[in-house]
């Protein structure tokens, strides 16, 4: 976010209503970029506001933090943007010691009840409580800002369940948030504009980055060179990186493709192949690379459980929302990664418009959109560039022909490659729950979240998101003492 964009938002000031008649509550679900911004932009405004993360800190992953104990001298620089981070930071400090905010951590989400009856309105925020996720805690709120965020998506290769193959955030969250590296010798592999800050965040730790493979090519940036170049901010920013790289001498290999990690109990070498332009490996291509890590990542996907149980609206795998990040179920709003991967600038962008429109709404008033005029700009920026991007790096296509029968594809359910080709090929299933009903992949722990976009691209149908009544495992005490001890408001 350029600085001129972050002034508009607010942080510490308040601008109206602080402090007059009753304030209605707001829960935020989620501490990132969207999420901060959220809270933030209600409580200056006059919203009773409880933010809700299951973090240790508020930060998300973008803005991830090193424990106090570890002693970091110098975290930011494991950041960009840590100037507008270091602003959130204090502004909900600020927010918090005058009471305007409530910042729950360590609070897993698993379900938003929408109470409708006449005697209560509102919404009742599930979560569980502590390291071992078995205490409950349930908030009441008048209205919720979903900034759920988003998870990865890693497409299957022979040889990725290995020891040492870890997701590109994976290794990212692990530097910025334990100052760890997973090994000595790193690849970082696989497409999106994730792949230049891990690498580059890796380098300069002090890991020795083998290679950053890509699979988007120089022709596809090139296609979409004239809408790139209308947000210089941005390209200055990946230019960054591949000086950095380059400084590092860490060899870029575009339209190149991981097609199998090889190792005895751990990741030893990966094998990386060039693509034609279809997508397809070259032959004779192939080359080793020693390494002990592989950071791979094929790009995100938006985390829309909370807003799938309660009725919202999608559009594609993202949630909808109207020009004031409204869903369209009464009392709901979305912000960030939910409603479409489009990085932090975006995200707090879409928070400060959530978190004046709910303001408005709660107080009975008709908003103004001119109280974020400075972000909407910023959004529509944010959005024309995220297609770009999303453009030049979409998944490469034919990547399932690389992957053996002998692939393990639902890792939770050990459910290989040959099964869903045989679920497919032999017993008639064209759709995902087909296959999911035929071979359990999908069943597991993580309920498709790693599988599922794997399992439609072997299907051959598109991917879909998942209904689940709950964001995540719940204890069976936990259910059967739902409804009890529910709080006042």
């Amino acid at each position: 976010m350029s600085r001129h964009a972050h002034d508009a938002y607010d942080t510490h000031e308040s601008h109206e209503g602080v402090g007059g008649g009753a304030r209605r509550s707001l829960a935020v679900i989620g501490a990132g970029p969207a999420g901060l911004a959220a809270a933030l932009a209600a409580a200056v405004r006059g919203s009773r506001v409880t933010l809700i993360d299951a973090g240790a800190q508020a930060g998300g992953q973008f803005y991830r933090q090193p424990a106090e104990e570890l002693g970091a001298r110098r975290p930011q620089a494991l950041h960009h943007q840590w100037r507008t981070w270091e602003r959130l930071r204090d502004g909900l400090a600020t927010q918090i010691a005058t009471g305007r905010v409530t910042h729950l951590t360590d609070h897993h989400v698993w379900c938003v009840e929408r109470l409708d009856l006449d005697e209560a309105t509102g919404f009742l925020v599930h979560a569980l409580h502590g390291p071992a996720q078995e205490e409950p805690s349930v908030v009441r709120a008048d209205a919720v800002v979903l900034a759920t965020g988003a998870y990865e998506k890693v497409l299957p290769f022979p040889g990725w369940t290995l020891p040492g193959v870890i997701t590109a955030g994976g290794a990212q969250a692990m530097l910025k948030g334990g100052l760890v590296l997973q090994g000595r010798t790193a690849v970082v592999a696989g497409t999106g504009p994730l792949l230049l800050p891990v690498a580059a965040g890796l380098a300069s730790a002090g890991a020795e980055v083998a290679a950053l493979v890509e699979s988007a090519g120089v022709h596809h940036v090139a296609r979409h060179a004239r809408a790139l170049s209308a947000h210089p901010d941005k390209l200055v920013e990946g230019a960054g990186y591949v000086a950095e790289l380059m400084r590092r001498r860490v060899p870029l290999k575009a339209r190149h493709a991981i097609v199998e990690a090889q190792g005895d109990g751990a990741l030893e070498a990966v094998t990386v192949a060039a693509l034609d332009r279809d997508g397809r490996v070259t032959p004779g291509s192939e080359q080793v690379i020693r390494c002990d890590t592989l950071a791979v990542g094929h790009g995100l996907l938006p985390h829309t459980d909370l807003a799938e149980t309660l009725g919202c609206r999608l559009e594609g795998p993202a949630v909808a929302v109207d020009d004031e990040q409204r869903t369209d179920v009464h009392g709901v709003w979305a912000a960030g990664e939910a409603t479409g991967v489009g990085g932090a600038a975006l995200s707090l962008a879409e928070g400060h418009i959530a978190g004046c429109s709910a303001t408005a709404r709660l107080a009975g008033r008709e908003p103004d959109p001119r109280a974020w005029n400075a972000a909407a700009k910023s959004r529509a920026r944010g959005r024309d560039f995220i297609a770009s991007l999303d453009a030049v790096f979409a998944p490469r296509a034919h990547w399932a022909e690389q992957v053996t029968d002998a692939t393990v594809v639902c890792r939770c359910e050990e459910v290989p490659a040959s099964a869903i080709r045989e679920a497919v090929g032999e017993l008639g299933a064209t759709d995902a729950r087909t296959v999911k009903l035929l071979t359990r992949a999908g069943m597991g722990w993580c309920q498709g979240r790693m599988c599922g976009p794997a399992v439609a691209g072997l299907t051959g149908c598109e991917p879909r998101p998942s209904r689940r009544p709950f964001a995540r495992p719940v204890p069976l005490g936990v259910l059967a003492r739902a409804g009890e001890d529910l709080p006042d408001e």
